[in-house]
């Protein structure tokens, strides 16, 4: 059972594939390819030449973004740099672009004391932040955005995506290539589906290429939580259940994956990225969890879907995704308590 998954299998086939048919078709994109690298690599020139002008953000603040587009965990990374802060008796303003809506309830669900700005104009959106009480400021999806400046710059690459082609946009999946990681002041390996040993060995290939620390964080589905109820069972309950696996996220592969791993026979059913959900996709999830022992969303879908779900049916269960440093946490966690270290006190 799959609802509407052509273009990411589309994608992962241009992508991932080593079939004739792929690389045919990855050659015939490559002078667009060409044109979308030749773009970054001037853009990047003009803002390292000062050809662009930087704007100074009026708060401390932390950038977290991919050289790939979609699916690395950059979104749960700004959480947990969110909630750090927290846990330091800070205030985090949340900066993002507003694109697709579903990040911004996302981080108010998960880090519900921080200040969430929703702005392309990042520094509009500090200066909101600041309005509103923050005290130190973390941008989500934020890599690229080299028109305001950053006391930390962390990237954050997905081991997943060992398996991809190294192309530029959209003959392979990658916004920037390996050069744009001088930029990063640290860089996080995340990984949910990929091995242990597929994390640590993308760490060893950047290694030289970055100044600063190299993290290993997994990612990995550990709890439920009920839709509405927001009780919480652990995962491996749905060991022998009947699930549907809904989702409209940028890589679902990860999150079936991650689902049929508790032993549940899954069947799959998925959606683009920042979906908007019609009334007709609710009733057809409330029809299959009717019929299936659960429905198992992840935490994008389920701030759109908390708010809308009948009252009658049986709840679907939320995937939350638990941070677990393998590599390099305390490394990071320094790096952020530097940015708010004030200087007389180093």
């Amino acid at each position: 059972m799959t609802r509407r998954g052509d273009t990411h299998r589309l994608m992962r086939w241009l992508w991932t594939s080593r079939r004739p048919d792929a690389r045919l078709a990855r050659l015939a994109l490559l002078p667009v390819s060409g044109l979308w690298h030749a773009a970054m690599v001037g853009r990047g020139l003009a803002y390292s030449q000062g050809w662009l002008p930087v704007r100074d953000l009026p708060l401390p603040t932390v950038g977290v973004g991919n050289l790939t587009v979609g699916g690395s965990g950059k979104t749960p990374i700004a959480s947990w740099i969110a909630a750090h802060y927290v846990a330091q008796g800070l205030t985090p303003g949340i900066l993002l672009r507003g694109y697709g809506g579903d990040e911004t309830l996302v981080h108010q669900d998960s880090v519900p004391q921080a200040v969430v700005v929703a702005d392309p104009d990042r520094a509009a959106g500090a200066e909101r932040a600041l309005a509103n009480g923050a005290q130190v400021l973390v941008l989500d999806d934020a890599y690229q955005r080299m028109d305001v400046r950053r006391d930390l710059n962390i990237a954050v690459m997905s081991a997943e995506t060992t398996r991809a082609v190294r192309w530029p946009l959209p003959a392979g999946p990658w916004r920037e290539g390996w050069d744009a990681l001088e930029r990063a002041d640290a860089v996080i390996v995340t990984r949910k589906r990929a091995t242990v040993e597929a994390a640590h060995a993308l760490v060893q290939q950047l290694q030289g290429r970055v100044q600063g620390p190299l993290a290993i964080a997994h990612l990995s589905l550990r709890t439920l939580e009920g839709l509405v109820s927001r009780t919480r069972v652990p995962a491996e309950s749905l060991a022998g259940k009947r699930v549907v696996a809904a989702s409209g996220i940028a890589d679902p592969d990860a999150f079936v994956a991650q689902t049929k791993a508790t032993g549940a026979a899954v069947q799959v059913a998925t959606w683009k990225d920042h979906h908007d959900y019609r009334d007709e996709d609710v009733a057809w999830l409330a029809h299959a969890a009717r019929r299936a022992d659960h429905v198992v969303i992840t935490q994008k879908d389920a701030v759109k879907l908390r708010d809308r779900w009948p009252h009658a049916v049986p709840e679907p269960l939320v995937a939350m995704l638990d941070l677990v440093w393998e590599e390099g946490g305390y490394r990071i966690a320094a790096a952020l308590d530097a940015v708010v270290t004030p200087v007389e006190h180093l």
